[in-house]
């Protein structure tokens, strides 16, 4: 067993700058290499220190003992500060940093007062690309010990998405149906409760949640910049997807995570273009032009996930039908019977705003129904 308990341990980044994390008196450190397991588009480059970047990644553990913390340094960009996690299946929230605070290492407290005996967490990245952390591992009791990693499902669902399949402003309950609040500084994002991520609960399956507010397909277009517009033809292969981080842009192994299905839930964003004027889904030359980028994509995940099923959709956020009727004939151009085209009930005329749990849960349904019609061979 990989446990460190000393009162100051030394970590490192890039450039060899050290940073301290002190573990408070009693409590030990049992390090992000010990018995857990991830989830998620997640960099091993140095195991002891997996950094956090995609909306939803997680880390699960099972241990003894009556507190948890995690250690972790945080390098934000914007928003407010929180993880989320789930100790025994019941989920909770911890908020960490100032608005000061760029670039730090913290010990995060998730639970304090637990009952003696067997304990289940998951800690999961709630918020997309205004922060990632590289994380460090797990502070418990210093009596303490770690079990065998929980096991994850044989099945696996890759979504590639914007701020809804991300889970943005999922939980600002008062505005059901309407627009969203205003800022809101990330405080309402939860990519747990993302239409995606229940859909594989239900489903029993892993999820990579490739999905970034904001985000369209083509670069220069869309809301998500950091600091230029990125769209999904750069971000799609990218394990660090925005160049501002430490690394720059890093590219994702395909090999580590083969889904079984591909939910491709892209459209939302691409009317807009910041620089040029907005496109037009009614323009023939910017449709065609479109649609061929989005194939391009789509063609290439297909032969990186030869077995995959791909569902192509758009949420029920408003937008143009026409998005849907693009989408449809690209499903219908590219003539294989991996790839469907799938419509939610109220895609695109539900809300103005964010989907709120009621509406992300009302996706998950239909999404679970129409894949769980598909049957076993699905998972096969």
């Amino acid at each position: 067993m990989n446990i460190r308990s000393i009162a100051a341990q030394r970590f490192y980044k890039t450039e060899d700058m050290i940073m301290d994390i002190k573990i408070p008196a009693g409590k030990k450190l049992i390090t992000a290499d010990d018995k857990m397991s991830y989830m998620g588009r997640i960099d091993f480059s140095d195991k002891t220190a997996p950094a956090f970047v995609w909306a939803g990644s997680n880390v699960r553990m099972r241990f003894t003992g009556t507190s948890v913390s995690a250690a972790l340094f945080n390098k934000r960009f914007f928003n407010k500060m929180s993880l989320g996690c789930l100790i025994d299946g019941k989920e909770g929230r911890a908020d960490f940093g100032t608005a000061d605070e760029w670039e730090k290492e913290y010990i995060v407290p998730l639970a304090e007062g637990l009952e003696e005996g067997e304990h289940e967490i998951i800690l999961f990245k709630r918020q997309d690309a205004s922060h990632y952390f590289k994380f460090f591992g797990f502070v418990i009791d210093e009596g303490g010990e770690v079990l065998d990693a929980p096991k994850l499902p044989t099945r696996k669902i890759e979504c590639f998405g914007d701020s809804v399949s991300a889970g943005a402003v999922v939980e600002a309950m008062d505005c059901v149906g309407s627009s969203d609040p205003e800022n809101t500084e990330g405080i309402y994002d939860n990519a747990w409760h993302s239409y995606a991520a229940i859909t594989a609960r239900n489903l029993g399956a892993q999820l990579n949640d490739t999905a970034q507010g904001g985000i369209a397909i083509f670069d220069n277009t869309g809301w998500y910049h950091a600091p230029n517009f990125i769209g999904m033809e750069t971000a799609y292969n990218k394990l660090f997807y925005f160049p501002d981080g430490e690394k720059g842009y890093t590219d994702w192994d395909f090999s580590a995570y083969i889904p079984d299905v591909v939910i491709f839930a892209v459209g939302q964003n691409d009317q807009h273009n910041e620089a040029d004027g907005d496109p037009d889904i009614n323009d023939p030359a910017f449709r065609t032009r479109w649609k061929e980028r989005y194939k391009d994509i789509i063609k290439d995940l297909m032969a990186k996930y030869p077995r995959a099923d791909f569902v192509l959709t758009l949420t029920v956020l408003n937008h143009d039908p026409e998005w849907d009727k693009a989408i449809d004939e690209i499903a219908n151009e590219l003539d294989d019977e991996r790839v469907s085209h799938f419509m939610f009930k109220r895609s695109g005329r539900a809300t103005p705003g964010h989907p709120r749990l009621s509406e992300q849960y009302e996706m998950a349904t239909e999404l679970t129904a129409y894949l769980s019609g598909k049957g076993d061979k699905l998972w096969e």
